[in-house]
């Protein structure tokens, strides 16, 4: 499962491009996070609530929240 999320991390590097949005974070900047969030949400979940039932959001959802999304009563 590593190897899958180090390939996630370099495609997103590869095919983002440097563009800024509204909020002053570029495109690479916000995926990035996103990219952190999804990850550390997923081993969260896994390492401290893996009986409390979790569907994880998309990564879209975490790239236009920029939170984490883990369920209520997880570690957060």
């Amino acid at each position: 499962m590593v190897w899958f999320d180090a390939f996630v991390i370099l495609a997103l590097a590869i095919t983002s491009t440097i563009v800024t949005v509204s909020d002053n974070v570029s495109d690479i900047e916000r995926d990035s996070k996103a990219l952190e969030l999804f990850l550390q949400d997923k081993k969260d979940h896994k390492d401290h609530c893996p009986n409390l039932k979790w569907d994880q959001p998309t990564i879209s959802k975490y790239k236009a929240t920029l939170k984490s999304h883990l369920p209520e009563g997880c570690k957060s």
